[in-house]
């Protein structure tokens, strides 16, 4: 492409562009266009800042622009969210150089801010079960409100599959099979696959359905979602989260945990329990191995005893 070329596309058409490829041909979730845009919106303002009004030429972006940006939002944003505006912006140029509308890709110049790796909170088995056998308590006795129920088989599922949050609020009944023992997820790129699910959770969505259907006949027919809130739609990631708290804070548990943190539990706990890490990247949806050694956390006696079990030179044998 000519640098004349260059010169006429704008950003606003450049973006319109770039989000409705995500859409139509990424099969991008809405969540994700929803955050794309925003970061593309918020780069936007800033450049319209520094250029004054009229249209943004993309020529005008570049690297020390990009930089500049970074740094105006570097005392209120986290490295992890200037790392992820970075990211988007590389995204976006290298889709415009993909699809020969613009030959430069100035955000691949910038350096992405260093992030030290967080090691991701999870419970331990035994505050797992207590949390589960807490809920489950709660969920049966005299008078409970369905909704306690529903809590109750919430995390008994979050638990059992290691579901991502978003995909446990957008499993559908029907994708629930209690007599094969699984549930049909759709994940990230709108990807569905069949996670093995567990009798406890199983059970714990019998006695849920019942129980709403008890209280409030025809509630499910309003929705095909599985996990409903008190106005018959479907739960919202950011309500499980603020469930989880509660439930934690009511049962005696005062760890700050995220849904996302019994993900990380489930998959903790499969492999110290001895399964291997492949069938674990294959439930947990990912798409690389070294994403899947990031959720699980192996006690060094655990890592021990293998490697004296298994090292042909090791000192113990």
């Amino acid at each position: 492409m000519s640098g004349e070329q260059n010169k006429i596309i704008t950003w606003s058409d450049a973006g319109a562009r770039f989000l409705k490829y995500l859409s139509g041909e990424r099969n991008v979730s809405g969540e994700t266009i929803r955050a794309y845009a925003s970061d593309l919106h918020q780069f936007a303002l800033f450049l319209a800042g520094q250029n004054g009004p009229g249209e943004i030429e993309l020529r005008s972006v570049t690297p020390d622009v990009i930089r500049s940006y970074l740094a105006s939002v570097h005392h209120r944003l986290e490295k992890t969210s200037r790392a992820r505006k970075l990211s988007t912006l590389r995204s976006f140029f290298h889709y415009l150089n993909s699809s020969g509308m613009y030959d430069e890709n100035p955000a691949e110049l910038v350096s992405h801010p260093k992030i030290k790796q967080k090691t991701p909170g999870f419970l331990l088995v035994d505050a797992a079960f207590h949390l589960l056998d807490s809920l489950a308590r709660a969920a049966s006795r005299e008078g409970s409100s369905w909704r306690k129920a529903r809590n109750w088989a919430l995390f008994e599922t979050l638990y059992s599959t290691g579901v991502r949050v978003s995909e446990l609020v957008n499993l559908n009944r029907d994708g629930v099979s209690f007599t094969e023992e699984t549930v049909r997820v759709l994940g990230k790129g709108r990807k569905e696959r069949v996670v093995p699910i567990g009798v406890k959770a199983l059970k714990a969505l019998k006695y849920y359905i019942a129980s709403l259907n008890f209280q409030f006949p025809g509630a499910l027919d309003s929705s095909p979602a599985l996990f409903l809130n008190a106005r018959g739609g479907r739960l919202t990631a950011r309500s499980v989260d603020r469930i989880l708290r509660a439930e934690m804070i009511s049962c005696g548990l005062w760890q700050h945990l995220s849904p996302h943190g019994l993900r990380h539990s489930f998959a903790t706990h499969l492999l110290n329990a001895g399964a291997d890490l492949r069938s674990i990247q294959e439930m947990l949806g990912h798409q690389s191995l070294s994403t899947t050694q990031r959720y699980t956390h192996v006690d060094m006696d655990r890592l021990m005893k293998v490697y004296d079990a298994a090292h042909p030179r090791s000192r113990k044998k």
